[in-house]
Order: structure tokens, then C-alpha cells, then sequence
């Protein structure tokens, strides 16, 4: 049983498995599993590459101009769960095949999905508020700097307010909607990764307990 579940004594990673980063990227909160990330890059500023959501990146990103290079940060946005819709496993960006065939095995990558608990890499996930409903991942641009400090639990567009609030106003998001069934019901709905992107509905009205800290 040991071999599954550590004891404190042994644990699979001194500072636990996951790290809850916050920042200007990700004011509600984002993920890193910092067990599975490569510790030369969980403190690194980089280059914004960005995908504007999965089919752009299914398009691109394993073309031989793509312009982006082994120290750079892919992003991908609109894999939340309204933007998808349903949050999939499409956070696991791959690396891109001209870097790939270079020899690069991982790169810094942020995006507002999941991915698989048996995955790799220095990958950034759950970044909220998503970028479909106006979260400032909406408003990254190729070629802006972004810094990851796990350290210090930070995610931070090296972007001033200034800037980001005239990009949003130049480019409002419009929020996903539907007309009837289960996708309105779904859109209308769903809570952001933070809070489980569970349904609202289902929440309890209420706290009955507290969990027991040491």
C-alpha cells in the first residue's frame, strides 16, 4: 500500500503534488502539477505563443513557420468549461513537431483546460476566470511576456492594467451561449474550474461542516 499511497515521512514530492498559482493571468486561481514539471523551467519568463482555442492550435502548431522557439510559452485559450465546451483533456499541449524533432521534451504551457493525472511536463492548467467569458487569458497576444514563479505561486502577464483594459475594450468576449437543451441548461449553468465547474444548482445552499486541519 505504501508504494501508492506515501506517508508523509516519503512523500512522492517534499512540496506536495500540485501548486495553486494566482497572478494577473489567473486572478481566480490556476494549477501546476509540480510533481510531473521539469524544475529547470518552474521558474522561467517567456515569449507568449497563442492559440486562440484547439482547432487554431490543431491548425499551426506543427507547421515549419510557426514562429516559436524552445524558451518560449504556449498558450492555449477557449478549452474551459464554457469555452469548449466541457473543460477536456486538451490541456496537454504538445510540443511543437519542429522543436520536437530538435529534441526539446518540454516547454511551459498555460491553458484554461485539464489534463490527464498521468501526464508530464511544466503545464499550467484551470487558469480562472477562462478566456471564453472574459478572463484576462483572453487578452494574452503572441508576443507577450509571461513569467511562472511555482516558488512563489505566482502566474503573472508581464502586461500593465492599462494595456489589458484597452484590449478588452477593443475586443469584447462574447460569452457562449445556447438557445434550448442541455447545452443552455450546460452554459447557463456551469461554475468555473475554482469552484468545481460543477453546476451551480447542485451546490449546497450551505456549509455543514469544516474539515479538520492540523
Amino acid at each position: 500500500a505504501q508504494d501508492v499511497v506515501k506517508p508523509l515521512s516519503a512523500p512522492v514530492y517534499p512540496q506536495g503534488g500540485l501548486a495553486v498559482l494566482r497572478g494577473n493571468l489567473a486572478p481566480g486561481g490556476a494549477i501546476i502539477k509540480q510533481s510531473a514539471a521539469s524544475a529547470a523551467l518552474m521558474e522561467h519568463v517567456g515569449r507568449a505563443v497563442v492559440f486562440e482555442d484547439a482547432s487554431d492550435m490543431a491548425n499551426r502548431i506543427d507547421t515549419d513557420d510557426l514562429d516559436v522557439h524552445a524558451d518560449d510559452v504556449i498558450v492555449l485559450k477557449c478549452i474551459g468549461p464554457k469555452g469548449a465546451p466541457g473543460m477536456p483533456e486538451a490541456g496537454y499541449i504538445p510540443i511543437p513537431k519542429k522543436l520536437a524533432r530538435a529534441g526539446v521534451k518540454d516547454m511551459v504551457r498555460i491553458s484554461d483546460g485539464r489534463m490527464s493525472g498521468t501526464a508530464f511536463g511544466t503545464v499550467v492548467l484551470h487558469v480562472t476566470p477562462e478566456a471564453a467569458i472574459g478572463g484576462p487569458l483572453a487578452h494574452v497576444r503572441s508576443g507577450d511576456r509571461i513569467r511562472l514563479s511555482v516558488a512563489n505561486r505566482e502566474i503573472t502577464l508581464l502586461v500593465d492594467d492599462e494595456e489589458l483594459r484597452r484590449r478588452s475594450e477593443a475586443n469584447p468576449v462574447s460569452v457562449p451561449t445556447a438557445s434550448r437543451g442541455y447545452h443552455k441548461l450546460y452554459l447557463d449553468a456551469v461554475t468555473q474550474a475554482d469552484k468545481g465547474a460543477d453546476f451551480d444548482f447542485l451546490r449546497a445552499a450551505e456549509s455543514r461542516g469544516r474539515i479538520p486541519r492540523k
